[in-house]
């Protein structure tokens, strides 16, 4: 078993990390010629302004007098610049879009793995191809793009990570700091020759990131007084500040002016996925180079935004983030041709050595070129291109240009990809080998399989030893010559042991034969078709929440299904009711879009009288209970108690903008010290264990709770009682003789083997009902894959300080505690059924290795957090189940 056990963590570990080697590596390429256009540019500096978490609609809007919130920034649309949209990229948070905007490509995939705060792989920016960069802002941000820049020319002032305290009585302090700061620099440099002279070079930046706004939102949601007022006074900074730099370089016209967000915020205060609130950003930009407004009497746009705005007679120009709008360029049409030809070649570049990369690693008999663009096509294009430009022809050439760039991406993207159908393959074999595998162990030790033949074990035959050397060989020859990397020989080499040990199981496969022919066809069919329908719930609840309420409403009809309604009538009501009242939970909105705090304390005050409840039960039962019970249950209602305390003092007081109370801090990271340790301290009676668990585990969830998502474990913890009893019904309605009741069975009971019974049909209804209650216990308030799901405001009564890793170790221990309390749970069940953990687990471990077989074709390496993380996700969640 320990063989099994070793064997099969590798397995899982394995198929883990391939899906980041196949799907999540990253496409960025190195080691092309720099290609640099010959023509001068239109400006000798830029000043880059980037309001994090600024929404479209709240900077173009009027408000409700029908002013503007940025009466500076919508003069500069009427009279000195042009303005359109940036439709940002998902993931919606600060890295990827600053990564957009600044180095000029989308997110990473690879940085799925990684987290927003750094880039897990080298690339080149536009700061760092400045002659000098100036930064002021958030140090998450600005140290990103100022770590290992080639040279000491990128220079970033920070304020102090303490100072983003979403509590803090006003966080507009964040941007006041960047123009004070910037004032400032530009004052000593009057008197600082050095500086002055690099200040009057071409090719430099100033960076703004102006983080006031993000803050608000994420406190005080974008529709609060907060946000907009925000929106003033960074409007009225940069009034100052362009007026600073016109000063200081006499009005030259050699500065060009950028202002924009990295990405937007739902009505909720979060953002990372793709909803239009996160994705519609501003784009404002004027000074060298970029084109005057432009008057018009009709714009075609699918949506109504113009209207809205009252801007619909000054030219909308929506641009993509990370990709360059010659649309807003004030310059000849020569200098536009030669600048989209030169980024043509870039990206050919970057297409010529990504095939030279694969080509050099794949047998030349092997090789599939990229057909669509090929060299001579290569040379054909670029020759008409520089003919065009040379006969004056810049729109013609305009276009061969962005045709260029089109099938270059699209050859990159091919020769990146060019190996995950062949990986793919070889590692669902090994996959599928390993279910297998782990099926017929099932069967071989844990079932009363009929068996055939012979009962000795019979040794492998030495030719099936020898051709599955003779395999193993093969294939790492087939690798050594194509100088694979090493991970392409775990992936291809795993499955050829794996098939052995199934192959060795060759008598049990002919006895499952055996019993598969034997039983009624109807039988085998109805038995597969509720089988796959089961594992397809299964799968597309982790896409679409009501499947979970739907299946939640079947189970509620397990009682009259299998005969428990009229033996056990009280048990199977409760079950009926609490399936019937957690199937409302999935569909109910995402947490974080409406608090509530009155539906936590309502949470508080139910457990409360639960508590209550099972106290005078049990002192009615236990003579002992008031002196040796009774203060352990009643410190945990005080915990309760202090929860609600702490929940409702911190909401008025940081609605009063007072901050966080020290005191509410430290009574929260108490209550949640303590929840670990008073479960410990109960008596090992299976109920009041499992109670005393969920009374510490709700004080420290109420204290993570801002609305209906309170009441969750609490309802989720009655339908794990009923589930323990009817299943105890189930097994004496079945002629199994329980010997304890479960309100004395105990934990640390030891079961004695020999009454460890085999394994039948309804124990696979078992651990089918183990897995959904997981999936429910995950999923059932929201989604674990995207941070746009959770609200930060949940985790206020323990810090307001920005952190996001205490922030969301704290989240993420809110989204296990559920899944804990399930758990827990089964543990119950698996001891008064009687069961082999060791058979349980098997099953579990099938189920969840079948529904990861179904995501690793269904992992998507584009689009939100949300898609991508959900699909990555997938992939090791049977491995999480499985322990």
């Amino acid at each position: 078993m320990l063989l099994f056990f070793i064997l099969g963590l590798l397995v899982h570990f394995v198929f883990f990390a391939s899906i980041f080697d196949i799907y999540f590596t990253s496409p960025l390429v190195h080691g092309m010629t720099p290609q640099f256009t010959s023509l001068p540019p239109p400006a000798r500096r830029l000043v880059l302004f980037v309001a994090d978490g600024l929404r479209a609609d709240s900077l173009y809007e009027l408000d409700e007098n029908g002013d503007s919130r940025a009466p500076f920034i919508r003069n500069i649309i009427m009279h000195e610049g042009s303005w359109g949209i940036s439709h940002t990229r998902v993931p919606t948070e600060s890295r990827p879009g600053h990564v957009a905007l600044i180095a000029g490509f989308y997110e990473d995939v690879s940085a799925v793995a990684k987290g927003w705060k750094e880039n897990p792989v080298e690339f080149d920016s536009l700061l760092n191809e400045s002659k000098y960069t100036w930064g002021w802002g958030s140090p998450d941000i600005l140290s990103m793009f100022a770590k290992d820049v080639s040279g000491d020319h990128v220079f970033i002032h920070t304020y102090d990570a303490d100072d983003e305290d979403f509590g803090a009585h006003d966080v507009t302090k964040l941007d006041t700091w960047v123009f004070d700061n910037v004032k400032e620099f530009f004052r000593a440099a009057r008197n600082n020759q050095s500086l002055f002279s690099k200040l009057n070079e071409e090719k430099i930046v100033f960076f703004l990131h102006l983080l006031g706004i993000d803050t608000n939102g994420h406190a005080h949601r974008p529709s609060s007084r907060e946000y907009k007022d925000n929106i003033k006074i960074v409007d009225a900074g940069i009034k100052e500040i362009v007026s600073m730099f016109k000063h200081f370089y006499g009005n030259d016209g050699k500065t060009a002016f950028v202002f924009t967000a990295d990405h937007g915020m739902t009505d909720w205060g979060v953002h990372g996925a793709g909803h239009p609130s996160e994705t519609l950003t501003p784009f404002v930009t004027w000074g060298a180079g970029i084109k005057y407004p432009q008057n018009v009497s009709t714009q075609q746009f699918e949506d109504a935004f113009l209207k809205e705005w009252k801007l619909e007679n000054w030219k909308r120009q929506d641009i993509n983030q990370g990709i360059l709008p010659l649309d807003y360029l004030n310059n000849t049409d020569l200098f536009k041709a030669e600048s989209i030809f030169t980024n043509a070649i870039q990206i050919l570049e970057q297409f010529k050595v990504k095939m030279t990369q694969k080509k050099e690693v794949t047998l030349s008999f092997l090789f599939t070129p990229f057909k669509l663009l090929s060299e001579s096509k290569q040379h054909n294009i670029l020759r008409k291109a520089r003919s065009y430009i040379k006969q004056r022809k810049y729109d013609e050439a305009i276009s061969l240009c962005k045709e260029l760039i089109h099938l270059a991406l699209k050859g990159l993207s091919y020769y990146h990809t060019y190996d995950r159908f062949f990986l793919g393959i070889t590692v669902v074999l090994g996959f599928v080998g390993w279910t297998s595998y782990a099926s017929l162990l099932i069967l071989k030790f844990h079932s009363n399989l009929p068996r055939g033949g012979s009962k000795e074990v019979k040794k492998p035959s030495r030719l099936l030893q020898y051709s599955f050397v003779a395999i193993g060989v093969l294939v790492a020859f087939f690798l050594l010559i194509q100088a694979y990397p090493w991970t392409y020989y775990i992936y291809c080499l795993l499955p050829v042991p794996i098939w052995y040990a199934v192959l060795r199981e060759f008598q049990v496969i002919q006895d499952l034969v055996a019993s598969l022919l034997s039983c009624p066809p109807s039988h085998f069919v109805g038995y597969l078709l509720v089988s796959t329908l089961g594992i397809e719930v299964l799968v597309l609840s982790f896409f679409y929440r009501y499947m979970l309420t739907a299946g939640l409403i079947a189970f509620a009809g397990w009682p009259f299904i299998t005969q428990l309604w009229t033996r056990a009538k009280r048990t199977s009501l409760n079950w009926i009711f609490f399936s019937l009242l957690l199937a409302v939970f999935p569909l109910m909105p995402v947490v974080g879009r409406k608090p509530d705090i009155s539906l936590v304390m309502t949470a508080g005050l139910l457990v409360l009288l639960l508590s209550l409840f099972v106290v005078a039960s049990l002192t009615k039962r236990k003579d002992s209970f008031v002196n040796e019970e009774l203060p352990l249950h009643l410190l945990q209602m005080l915990s309760m108690v202090l929860s609600m305390y702490v929940v409702y003092s911190t909401d008025n007081s940081l609605l009063k903008k007072q901050g966080l109370p020290l005191i509410n801090q430290i009574i929260s990271w108490i209550i949640l010290a303590s929840s670990f340790v008073l479960p410990l301290l109960s008596p090992p009676i299976l109920f009041e264990r499992l109670f005393s668990i969920l009374l510490s585990l709700m004080s420290t969830y109420i204290l993570l709770s801002r609305g209906y998502e309170a009441l969750f474990p609490l309802v989720l913890s009655c339908l794990m009682f009923a589930w323990i009893h009817m299943e105890q019904e189930t097994l004496q309605q079945s002629g199994v003789s329980c010997k304890q009741k479960v309100n004395s069975i105990q934990f640390i009971y030891n079961t004695d083997l020999t009454q460890l019974r085999q394994l039948c049909l309804d124990d696979i209804r078992r651990a089918f009902f183990l897995v959904f209650f997981l999936v429910t216990a995950f999923f059932g308030t929201g989604n674990i894959a995207s941070v746009n799901s959770f609200d930060v405001t949940s985790v206020y009564c323990f810090l307001t300080v920005f952190s996001p890793f205490i922030m969301g170790a704290l989240m993420m221990w809110k989204i296990l505690i559920p899944f804990v309390l399930v758990m827990c749970a089964f543990e119950a069940v698996q001891l008064t059924t009687q069961l082999s953990s060791k058979g349980l687990f098997l099953m579990v471990l099938v189920i969840s290795d079948i529904m990861a077989l179904h995501f690793f074709f269904l992992v998507r390496d584009y689009g939100s957090w949300l898609d991508i993380g959900t699909r990555a996700a997938c992939g090791p969640f049977s491995d999480q189940e499985g322990r």
